[in-house]
């Protein structure tokens, strides 16, 4: 079954709790940003954050790290209540980073950017529980769907059903009800939604047809 990820990075962080409750209902995991303004030109929230989001609801909260050294980290966000962290493959040390997160009890993630080539990730997949494939350059919300991207998640989904993988394919940026049945058609089963989401009038609703797309 396909997974909604609302992202909040395109919440009102002024009535954050608020924005949450409007969508929990129709939300498989919560999808949190965080940005260092090194790996990425922008800065978000960090594991303060996170751990407020957690006293509040108990949603999984799907932690994507565009850091340079997520390594220092990944206990904070455990910590702080995150269920899953995503890394990614550009970084340095990913064999550890996975290990380590493993060891704090997170579920383990992998991000990839639209330039890298799949043969970048393809020797972890059996070490994951989820492969981040970005379907917009990171850093902000808003951007445009890159199609390009869709070869790249067709053979992730060709290698985990060739090797009976028990691991979940996100996609990421410009998702929306045009471009997530494009995904999900490349095999993609997880879907991160901001803008579309959280900037329609109507967020749940906006969630449910997301679902209704790709379903």
């Amino acid at each position: 079954m396909p997974r909604i990820a609302p992202s909040i990075l395109s919440a009102d962080f002024a009535a954050l709790a608020r924005a949450i409750d409007g969508v929990a209902a129709e939300a498989d995991m919560l999808h949190v940003d965080v940005m260092d303004g090194h790996f990425v030109p922008n800065l978000t929230i960090g594991p303060p954050v996170v751990r407020s989001i957690r006293r509040h609801t108990d949603l999984y909260l799907d932690c994507h790290l565009m850091v340079t050294d997520p390594a220092n980290f990944l206990e904070d966000f455990a910590k702080a209540g995150a269920n899953g962290c995503s890394v990614h493959v550009e970084v340095d040390g990913v064999p550890d980073l996975i290990g380590r997160m493993r060891e704090l009890g997170l579920d383990a993630g992998l991000a990839v950017n639209p330039e890298t080539p799949f043969e970048a990730c393809e020797p972890y997949l059996g070490d994951l529980d989820l492969l981040l494939l970005m379907t917009v350059h990171p850093g902000f919300a808003g951007q445009h769907f890159i199609d390009d991207v869709m070869p790249k998640v067709r053979r992730a989904r060709d290698e985990v059903e060739r090797r009976g993988l028990p691991l979940s394919i996100q996609v990421d940026g410009g998702i929306d009800e045009r471009t997530a049945p494009v995904a999900a058609r490349a095999g993609a089963d997880t879907f991160v939604a901001g803008t579309a989401i959280f900037g329609a009038d109507d967020p749940a609703a906006a969630a449910r047809r997301l679902r209704a797309a790709v379903t």
